[in-house]
């Protein structure tokens, strides 16, 4: 049997809009994608070998360029026909949400696993460990799983007319668009329809999932990122519809938020992260009736508070919020203006624990400095050799993204901790001569020592991110910023 007919059975058989008596017409959609040529063969039958089979057959039948670009567009293309249409998978969705949320985010995951709009392969490329460390095992991952861009694609869409559609990438539009040069191909995407606090929101998942079904909600209107009380409000709204997720927000200014500030959406998936096993150390009262706060044992300052009622918990998370934004300590450097230009913001998480809503905030501040270019409280210089990317709200919870470079990078510290030929890096040279004057290193425990120092480095990153340092000064300013807040009537 030829490829061609393996994916035709494939799709007939997948829960798609297709059925026996589409066959001919199935078969001559795959026609016009990939030629009549001769089909390319495979060895194994599972959907994506058939997919790639199917993709070098257009190569080789002129239809597209071996590029990444035109690969991936044709690849989800094929995959959109395995894929059922946005109203059957949403009907789906939310006949199985009546038997359980879980249920639901089960098949939905399942589904984008399974048409390849979330790229497992990609991602089982990346390298995954932990690191014990002062405040708990850190995750530590080498992201390797995101293809590297493109050059004849950057360079072709220098040449192409800017058309603004869809206006980003998180933009429901996205839904089923082919992609095109130098924009992701979102022909095998689905979006679940959501109402959040009365306003329309998609849910999908993460095509380079950085942790376990990870997600993005995602506002139907193209509009800013904003941290305030409508922030704390939708964020309790998602969890009590899927209460076994946690999602959180990346903060809304450059250098402390996320990558993609232009549109509003949230982070959420079924993940518990390092932040949230992590203890609270002291209790403090932040003068809101029936809600618990204290100050939890993480090296990125962040303020616990519980409650069962929602309603108190968003009043108490928008206080903390308002005196944050305002609120100046110079003895530790920590200022909420420079001239009009707002430096403070804060970085929410929420979850359900029994019958309890938990709210993590974590206190931001973008200051830079001439020492601090790059951001006062941020990656300082002599850590950047290992991260030096904005610290957003993955990082925040202690998993640490790192640059795919450290792969690479990081093989060449250890041979030259071996005394082998190398080409380490020059960045990298102060902090492999302190690991070898700190260690007797050997074929047997480099790598292991080399993991455990990224995550000892990572720890450094976040500690150097925290507003109010893990040390007397910085827990004195801590515990003022708190009286602060009690002392500030709620509006």
């Amino acid at each position: 049997m030829s490829v061609l007919q393996q994916f035709v059975d494939a799709v007939i058989a997948a829960p798609s809009t297709y059925t026996a008596m589409d066959r001919i017409y199935v078969t001559n959609h795959v026609l016009a994608l990939v030629g009549e040529g001769p089909c390319a063969t495979t060895t194994s039958n599972d959907l994506d070998s058939l997919v790639t089979a199917l993709v070098q057959t257009a190569i080789q039948n002129n239809q597209i360029e071996e590029t990444p670009s035109a690969k991936e567009i044709l690849s989800d293309q094929l995959m959109d026909l395995v894929t059922p249409l946005p109203s059957v998978v949403n009907q789906t969705f939310w006949d199985k949400y009546q038997v359980s949320p879980e249920t639901a985010t089960n098949y939905f995951y399942q589904l984008s696993q399974a048409n390849d709009y979330v790229k497992t392969k990609a991602i089982a490329k990346n390298v995954v460990f932990n690191t014990a460390t002062d405040f708990g095992d850190l995750e530590i991952t080498i992201n390797l799983s995101k293809p590297e861009k493109d050059p004849k694609a950057i360079a072709a869409a220098r040449n192409q007319p800017e058309n603004g559609y869809p206006l980003c990438q998180l933009c429901m539009e996205n839904e089923g668009y082919v992609g095109r040069l130098g924009y992701p191909a979102r022909s095998n995407h689905r979006i679940i329809r959501l109402t959040v606090n009365g306003e329309p929101w998609g849910f999908q998942y993460s095509p380079y999932a950085y942790f376990n079904e990870h997600s993005i909600f995602l506002d139907a209107v193209h509009r800013p990122m904003v941290i305030d009380r409508q922030t704390f409000i939708n964020l309790l709204e998602i969890i009590k519809q899927f209460p076994h997720y946690f999602v959180g927000s990346n903060a809304d200014l450059p250098i402390v938020g996320g990558s993609m500030l232009s549109h509003e959406h949230y982070q959420g998936g079924h993940h518990v992260f390092p932040m949230m096993k992590a203890p609270i150390v002291k209790s403090v009262d932040l003068g809101v009736a029936g809600v618990t706060a204290g100050i939890v044992k993480w090296p990125m300052s962040t303020l616990r508070l519980s409650s069962p009622d929602a309603t108190a918990l968003v009043n108490a998370a928008t206080k903390v919020h308002n005196v944050w934004k305002d609120y100046s300590d110079e003895s530790v450097d920590v200022r909420a203006y420079t001239d009009s230009t707002r430096h403070h913001t804060t970085t929410p998480i929420a979850r359900k624990v029994g019958d309890q809503y938990v709210l993590d905030l974590v206190l931001r501040d973008n200051q830079t400095s001439s020492e601090f270019p790059d951001g006062i409280f941020h990656p300082h210089q002599d850590v950047q050799h290992i991260k030096k990317e904005n610290i957003g709200l993955i990082e925040v919870m202690g998993r640490a993204i790192l640059p795919a470079r450290l792969k690479v990078e990081l093989s060449e510290v250890a041979k030259y901790l071996l005394g082998r030929h190398n080409h380490m890096v020059a960045m990298h040279q102060p902090w492999a001569d302190a690991l070898q004057a700190k260690y007797e290193f050997n074929d047997d425990n480099v790598t292991t020592i080399l993991d455990r120092e990224v995550g000892h480095v990572f720890a450094r990153v976040l500690a150097d991110a925290g507003v109010f340092k893990w040390n007397d000064t910085g827990l004195a300013a801590f515990d003022r910023f708190v009286t602060a807040v009690k002392n500030t009537s709620s509006n």
